[in-house]
């Protein structure tokens, strides 16, 4: 059978590469649409998912790391203090606008970390070595931001909010969510951005080996007033689902890769039923021949599944090649293997669901209409 289902798409090359191509661009906008909605959610908690603490301690009306508030310093010594926690590392996050010779200027945001172990970041370091941020001035920018801060590389010197600073260590693929993130020591952020020493954005804390961090976060939330505790996995899935919810960037998405879905269905079912509507005789003389309407929807369906296959092999290559060509601009993200099985699921969707339109016309011809001029 799979032999005649061939025969019959050979015999109509055009509409069988018209098939073919649909998927093809079908396929290709649901995965290039899934690729940015995972870097827009990676980059919105990358600062929670690259920071090694097993707490992360913020005010109790913060479910976003993007928007955090500021904590008394003194808060960081009463979790210290609790039996279980190794250490409460400060962070401070803070704005500022970067100046360059020749009068160009990029908003930024200063992420302070406490040395020697910067907890908080930076991560994926390029170039330079994390005590280099100890020296007066210092801070990092990642290579993909370059352009937007004059080109700046190692030893680039420019200001922030009036305060000379220069490039001590460089970083690849540290993305953020509408700002561009730059690493320092928390004292050299409290200074950029005119924060008082007294204050910080959060504290990442390290509880010891043998506490479980669920027991020791309901114990911060119990015994501290005025904040909240949360695990680095919560946290991640608080500020994702925070940033979703008061923003239209799933439901745009959504809706581009549902109509690109449909808009793929809808022209392979009806070049799936114009070329059955042109083979009508062919079908009904496999009828006259003894042929039920079963082995005509197979015959359908295994057209239907070659051109799935066919056309998810090719659109999945189109989409590697989308993945690397865009992360050379620093939109980086990766296709796990379950989204990919998602693609093929969902190209045989479209394919048997254009192939429905012609198995329908088939399954109304009659046998006699064959002999019929």
């Amino acid at each position: 059978m799979f032999r005649f289902a061939l025969r019959f798409l050979s015999y109509d090359k055009p509409k069988s590469i018209g098939v073919i191509l649909g998927i093809i661009i079908s396929i290709f906008l649901v995965g290039q649409q899934t690729g940015i909605f995972i870097f827009l959610t990676s980059a919105m908690s990358a600062l929670v998912d690259n920071t090694q603490a097993d707490l992360w301690v913020v005010d109790n009306r913060t479910t976003n790391v993007n928007a955090l508030g500021q904590l008394d310093v003194r808060i960081g010594y009463q979790i210290e203090s609790l039996p279980g926690v190794k250490k409460a590392y400060p962070l401070v996050i803070s704005g500022g606008t970067a100046k360059f010779q020749g009068g160009k200027s990029a908003p930024v945001l200063i992420i302070g970390a406490q040395p020697p172990l910067f907890r908080g970041g930076p991560w994926k370091i390029e170039s330079g070595d994390l005590p280099d941020l100890l020296e007066e001035g210092a801070i990092s920018c990642d290579i993909f931001d370059s352009k937007e801060l004059n080109n700046a590389r190692l030893g680039t010197q420019f200001e922030i909010n009036g305060r000379r600073v220069y490039v001590a260590l460089q970083t690849k693929g540290v993305r953020s969510f509408g700002g561009i993130y730059m690493f320092s020591t928390a004292s050299r952020a409290r200074a950029l951005g005119k924060i008082s020493r007294f204050k910080a954005s959060a504290f990442l804390v390290d509880v010891e080996d043998s506490i479980d961090p669920t027991r020791m976060r309901d114990q911060i939330n119990k015994i501290i007033y005025g904040v909240r505790a949360w695990t680095k996995k919560d946290f991640s899935r608080a500020t994702v689902s925070t940033i979703l919810s008061t923003s239209g960037i799933a439901f745009s998405i959504g809706t581009l890769i549902l109509f690109a879905a449909i808009a793929g269905m809808v022209i392979i079912g009806l070049t799936m039923y114009s070329a059955a509507v042109d083979r009508l005789r062919d079908y009904g003389t496999f009828k006259a021949i003894g042929a039920d309407n079963t082995y005509i929807r197979n015959l359908i369906l295994s057209q239907a599944l070659f051109f799935a296959f066919t056309g998810y092999g090719i659109a999945i290559v189109l989409i590697e090649g989308f993945r690397k060509g865009i992360a050379n601009s620093g939109v980086l993200f990766e296709y796990s293997m379950l989204i990919k099985i998602v693609f093929f699921i969902v190209t045989i969707v479209i394919s048997l669901g254009g192939a429905a339109f012609a198995m329908h016309r088939i399954g109304r011809v009659e046998p006699a209409s064959v002999f019929r001029t």
